[in-house]
């Protein structure tokens, strides 16, 4: 348990409007390149592109935008089945800029986190997006903690989390007065930041610089396409079709799939591997009330238990001065069920098939069951297989990560794909 938690009695309240509400989008056609319309007007049947990038969230644009700046020559395109951009995971988080502390050495978590953090920094204060620099406090309030607490300062320091040092009673008071601990990890670089914000930016810079976004794309299909006479040439260049619910079709090269919720369903319908397995869990907040706010400076976090794959009730400040308290892990019945009553009886079905162990707040399973704790990262075999490549699993910290992420899957691509 957070250790201020004891001294902030009756100073909560719940969330009202829990998470901020949708920003402009930012679509708008390129000139220089096949393109499609973003929602609404008139739009060709069929268009082409050398790459797809299914899912208009953080990791997505970073990746379309990561593309685009080093294939300037290729036709790239977005597609997102909602309205608007990033209103799902990346809409719907704390905000924090994680520093890398927390995860396992020489992970892709590790390495990500670390470097994506820098670049997001880089990247806020090149296009002037506010974030604060707050820090983070993990306090250890009972001497039992202590043993954990040190294994997890060296954990950071082998991950190579910028300004780490362990503090005292007397330096935890200085940092936060109204928090009380033994021992505390100083975690200076630790900040927050609106990352719908940032991934708005990141489909601006893609726009610039000649990519395309389709929304209100729902992907349906994914298969290789019919060549006709009419069509044959463009079923040769362009042999892999993408089909939305509402009928509409694209044709391309190659498919990246940053489907986040439903990465495994997007999977499947590339006749790729449906493992691992999204399993959803909501998390909710408190609200701490406007008058206590003074209580909490900077991020404060409890001593990680192993026992769980998650870091505790924390307190975390957010961009609008308020402070967040939580978050809970609970079963959500559907994958975009922020609600606590949202329901989805397909969802429902599938945790109650894949389920995970007891209390295990689980983002993606393996077919065993067992908790996926790093990022996942596959293509597929036949035709279509080795025209896609799927990011699997980008859990927390994918935010934080999503330059790094997209670093990589460019390079995966150039791999993969040969372009």
């Amino acid at each position: 348990m957070v250790p201020a938690l004891r001294y902030l009695s009756g100073a909560c309240g719940w969330p009202r409007g829990r998470f901020p509400g949708s920003f402009p989008g930012t679509c708008g056609p390129a000139s220089g390149r096949p393109r499609l319309l973003c929602g609404g007007g008139r739009q060709a049947s069929t268009s082409s592109f050398d790459v797809v990038i299914v899912g208009g969230g953080i990791v997505g644009l970073a990746s379309a935008r990561a593309l685009v700046l080093k294939h300037p020559a290729l036709s790239i395109g977005v597609v997102e089945k909602e309205k608007d951009l990033a209103i799902h995971q990346t809409g719907h988080n704390s905000g924090v800029i994680h520093s890398g502390i927390y995860y396992k050495p020489e992970s892709l978590k590790a390495k990500l986190c670390v470097e994506g953090s820098s670049l997001i920094y880089e990247y806020c204060n090149l296009k002037g997006i506010p974030y604060k620099q707050c820090g983070k406090l993990i306090v250890a309030v009972e001497q039992e903690e202590i043993p954990r607490l040190q294994a997890l300062y060296e954990r950071g320091l082998q991950n190579g989390v910028k300004g780490l040092r362990l503090i005292q009673q007397k330096d935890i008071k200085k940092k936060e007065p109204y928090c009380r601990g033994l021992m505390a990890i100083d975690c200076p670089y630790t900040g927050i930041v609106d990352y719908r914000k940032i991934a708005l930016s990141f489909a601006q810079d893609f726009q610039e610089a000649g990519g395309s976004i389709l929304k209100d794309f729902e992907v349906k299909d994914i298969e290789m396409a019919k060549e006709s006479p009419s069509a044959s040439k463009d079923g040769m260049k362009y042999p892999i079709v993408v089909r939305s619910t509402k009928g509409k079709e694209i044709q391309c090269r190659y498919v990246v799939t940053c489907a986040g919720l439903y990465s495994d369903r997007i999977s499947e319908l590339s006749g790729c591997n449906p493992d691992p397995r999204i399993v959803p869990f909501r998390g909710d907040y408190l609200l701490l009330k406007p008058e206590k706010g003074y209580l909490v400076k900077g991020n404060i976090y409890p001593v990680p238990d192993a026992r769980f794959p998650f870091l505790g009730i924390h307190f975390t400040p957010r961009m609008d001065g308020s402070i967040w308290l939580g978050p809970n892990a609970v079963l959500a019945f559907k994958r975009e069920g922020y609600r606590p009553f949202d329901f989805s009886a397909r969802d429902f079905m599938e945790v109650v098939i894949n389920r995970g162990p007891a209390g295990v707040r689980a983002q993606a399973l393996d077919r065993d069951g067992n908790l996926i704790d790093d990022f996942v990262f596959d293509g597929g075999v036949g035709d279509i297989g080795n025209r896609v490549l799927h990011v699997r699993n980008a859990p927390s910290p994918a935010a934080t990560s999503s330059l790094a992420i997209s670093r990589m899957i460019e390079d995966e691509v150039q791999q993969r794909f040969k372009l």
